[in-house]
């Protein structure tokens, strides 16, 4: 059986948004515990990146990753009221004098160095201990949930780089919301 020029353009296609398709973000897990008066998150995140995201980073181009999360008061009438909003930001980016990824927390200012781009990925994507919201601004009666998400931050692009991010859905990286409800 042979194919023809139609058939393996086809095929090209299909693999091209197969392989496309492939990047994105998922929330694996997550989930929140009471320790004294805080609630503190535990959470696995994926973080698969598109081609073009590999090869803007591995020239050098910073990119910067945000966890959003929010607390939310669940209302019977009307639209969640969001409590008490947060986001983690990191900075990945590849130092190619020690060939290392570099990984910053811009919220904490911590900062470590793996060997290898998915090493870096994953240690970003184990949210371990994050306090989140204090008990004191929750009413006792309410019932609340948490949500999270992981976005790559295009804003934080270099200037030339946000023109193409914004026609390119390599850059458009970003995980569904993951919700659970808050236990007290």
């Amino acid at each position: 059986m042979t194919l023809n020029g139609k058939a393996i353009a086809v095929l090209l296609l299909l693999l091209g948004w197969s392989l496309a398709s492939a990047a994105g973000f998922e929330v694996r897990n997550a989930v929140s515990r009471l320790d004294g008066n805080v609630y503190f998150l535990n959470a696995t995140i994926d973080y698969e990146l598109s081609p073009q995201a590999i090869e803007a980073i591995n020239s050098g181009v910073p990119l910067t990753f945000d966890l959003e999360i929010e607390v939310l008061r669940i209302r019977r009438w009307w639209f969640d009221a969001q409590i008490a909003p947060l986001k983690q930001s990191f900075e990945l980016k590849f130092n190619a004098l020690s060939k290392r990824y570099v990984l910053q927390n811009l919220n904490s200012g911590q900062q470590e160095s793996y060997s290898t781009l998915y090493a870096a990925l994953g240690a970003m994507g184990r949210i371990v201990e994050l306090p989140v919201v204090d008990i004191s601004l929750l009413d006792p009666g309410a019932r609340y949930k948490i949500r999270i998400r992981a976005v790559l931050d295009q804003q934080r692009l270099p200037g030339p780089l946000q023109m193409l991010a914004f026609w390119s859905d390599g850059y458009r990286l970003e995980s569904d919301w993951f919700s659970w409800t808050l236990n007290e």
